[in-house]
């Protein structure tokens, strides 16, 4: 697995996407064509929680946190997380909270959904997967980078145009920043009847954390900025900073090259959770992980159009 290509992000032009631009006919041409697939309709209700930008936009979080709310709902309710190899971390989050079902098919799991007797089921990731006619589609951009350049894959992060948000009910802004309020305005030229809402990361367990200590931080999520940006806000001296790629399985030379660094800089270790599950028990010895929870701003006005499915 890569680290993203930095030239996705620049709101400049870049000679790397012009040079890829030409290929990005083939994911145009294959997004035309999807909207002549027919989609299935469930009996089971369905929200959707995808993103547009490839990676790192917050999808789980909130995946979770409207579980929670449909628990709170009394709704019968299930995960849907397709069964990717590289993403046991994420279904073993999840499975932390409520049930779920992992079928390398989203239309097989949400057919057992319905017969387990299930009244709603929150999918994680899925918005690309036409066949599946959803009652609520939610779009995740992170706050910092947004769209990135615009272009799509593979001369920029997007799987499909902007213009795309025709099609969508939500979109969620994540991320530690403030959200400006252009990136509000360009989505509602686009389609000025989505709903726009913005969520915040707390960390819950900040007491673990000593603040007069200094620490090497280690993530391979989609957007480890954010992961850094939220301990410094927290006050929590970051002195070190190790990135891998997304959902990166840590071998025994990587942590304990991890562990030496730290030694001889003279730093404690910590991680993400989701990085902290990819661990080995006998190898957790040294690190620390931090739980980060999301909050949703206006979150009445969420449970609202949840209720209206």
């Amino acid at each position: 697995m890569l680290n993203k290509p930095k030239f996705w992000d620049k709101k400049h032009e870049s000679f790397y996407s012009l040079i890829f631009l030409p290929l990005t006919i083939l994911l145009i041409l294959k997004n035309w064509l999807s909207q002549f697939i027919d989609k299935k309709k469930f009996k089971i209700k369905t929200i959707c929680v995808g993103n547009i930008y490839i990676g790192g936009t917050g999808k789980t979080p909130l995946t979770i946190e409207i579980f929670k709310i449909l628990k709170a709902l009394k709704q019968k309710s299930v995960i849907i997380k397709k069964d990717y190899k590289n993403q046991k971390d994420e279904q073993k989050l999840l499975s932390k909270i409520g049930p779920i079902i992992s079928h390398n098919s989203r239309v097989v799991s949400l057919t057992l959904a319905e017969k387990q007797g299930y009244k709603m089921a929150v999918i994680d990731d899925g918005l690309q997967d036409k066949k599946i006619n959803y009652n609520l589609k939610i779009v995740c951009f992170d706050k910092e980078v947004f769209f990135g350049n615009g272009r799509l894959l593979p001369a920029g992060p997007l799987r499909e145009s902007l213009n795309s948000l025709k099609n969508y009910d939500v979109v969620f802004f994540n991320g530690v920043s403030n959200l400006k309020k252009e990136y509000r305005d360009e989505i509602k030229k686009i389609n000025n009847n989505i709903e726009i809402f913005e969520t915040y990361q707390k960390l819950l367990n900040i007491k673990k954390i000593k603040k007069n200590k200094n620490y090497l931080i280690f993530s391979g999520i989609g957007n480890p900025s954010n992961f850094k940006s939220l301990l410094l806000k927290n006050k929590i001296k970051v002195k070190k900073t190790l990135v891998y790629p997304d959902h990166y399985n840590y071998s025994l030379n990587d942590l304990k090259f991890i562990e030496n660094l730290a030694k001889k800089l003279k730093l404690k270790i910590i991680t993400t959770e989701k990085d902290y599950l990819r661990i080995n028990n006998f190898e957790k010895k040294n690190i620390e992980f931090v739980k980060m929870k999301l909050e949703i701003k206006r979150k009445k006005s969420l449970i609202q159009l949840i209720r209206k499915i």
